[in-house]
């Protein structure tokens, strides 16, 4: 299972994350299509960014899922984040109160 903090690749663009809140579901967390891999692993030879998921991620962005998992890209790439073929949904951020 994937923990909070974990550092994750992805195997066919630039892209990387920092797991902020696991779940089970991050189990089957990719990125263009392709599973994402552990910072320092290797990717797999052949692995290409499937079009239906080249949305790309953006860094400095949160993503979440229906199940409350989250992940915070650490450096942007040109594939999607999403749990097997489920997309992540972008986090929306939260308005502050105007001060007077």
């Amino acid at each position: 299972m994937i923990r909070n903090g974990a550092r994750l690749r992805s195997q066919v663009c630039d892209a990387m994350v920092i797991v902020v809140k696991a779940s089970e579901s991050l189990a089957d967390l990719r990125c263009g299509g392709a599973p994402m891999l552990p910072v320092g692993t290797e990717p797999g030879v052949g692995a290409t960014l499937d079009p239906a998921f080249a949305g790309g991620a953006i860094m400095g962005k949160r993503y979440v899922d229906e199940t409350g998992a989250e992940v915070l890209v650490t450096k942007g790439g040109a594939g999607a984040l999403s749990v097997g073929a489920t997309l992540l949904a972008l986090k929306e951020s939260k308005t502050l109160p105007a001060s007077d």
